[in-house]
């Protein structure tokens, strides 16, 4: 067998055990409660339990192994789209799993190290309530970093940094959002001349937001979240 064939014998192989592409998203009930009233829709305030894998199994995330719910609104972007769509129509108590096409997930650019592009993703939910509405925030205390009941120049200054880079207003920050601030920051006015630093700053910009990431992005989701974000401050920039 001559070398050429066995690379095509290998790619065939790898084809195959690939298994078919997933293109839609789907569904599976797994159980039911008795006497449900209330379904989810748009606009609730969703609080779940959920084990995230990849295709080969591996887990990514799960709201299990940090013993802690996680909530957001369903239908207005806080989550991926699979899960605004997949979590339709769904009991307290009830439980699915959901097979996610990465058109519907992360798509090309996948998360961070954790999730590749244009990755499957499989998730087991478990709805455990639902609300009306937006918990209230205290933002007193989301500001008060270090608990000290106390706001310092530098807690707001952080805080007015990460809402100012947050243009969605989602509470985390993407890539897109961090490299379009800087390039703010970096470039003057119109018909400002621009300096040799200013210049030596842009040509480095992408490994610059790189390395705020990998400071930052403590869980390696690809997503900077107000907890995990520490700076850049404004009079760093």
């Amino acid at each position: 067998m001559t070398f050429r064939c066995l690379l095509v014998m290998l790619a065939l192989a790898g084809a195959t055990s690939a298994g078919p592409e997933v293109t839609e998203l789907k569904v599976d009930v797994v159980s039911v409660p008795e006497g449900c009233t209330t379904k989810s829709k748009n606009g609730d305030m969703l609080t779940m339990h959920y084990t995230g894998k990849l295709d080969n199994g591996n887990k990514f995330d799960s709201s299990f192994d940090r013993d802690q719910p996680f909530t957001f609104q369903i239908g207005v972007g806080q989550v991926i789209k699979g899960w605004d769509q997949g979590l339709l129509d769904m009991c307290v108590g009830e439980k699915r799993k959901l097979t996610i096409p990465a058109s519907l997930g992360y798509g090309e650019r996948g998360a961070g190290n954790v999730i590749p592009p244009q990755a499957t993703l499989h998730f087991e939910v478990e709805l455990l309530s639902i609300g009306d509405s937006p918990p209230t925030t205290n933002v007193f205390k989301e500001i008060d970093a270090d608990k000290d009941n106390m706001l310092s120049r530098e807690e707001v200054s952080i805080e007015l940094a990460f809402r100012a880079m947050d243009a969605d207003q989602d509470g985390e920050l993407s890539r897109e959002e961090v490299s379009d601030y800087l390039k703010k920051q970096m470039v003057p006015e119109e018909g400002g001349e621009v300096s040799e630093d200013i210049k030596q700053m842009l040509e480095g910009h992408d490994k610059l937001v790189e390395e705020i990431f990998q400071h930052e992005d403590k869980d390696r989701n690809g997503f900077i979240s107000h907890e995990e974000f520490s700076g850049p401050k404004h009079d760093e920039l």
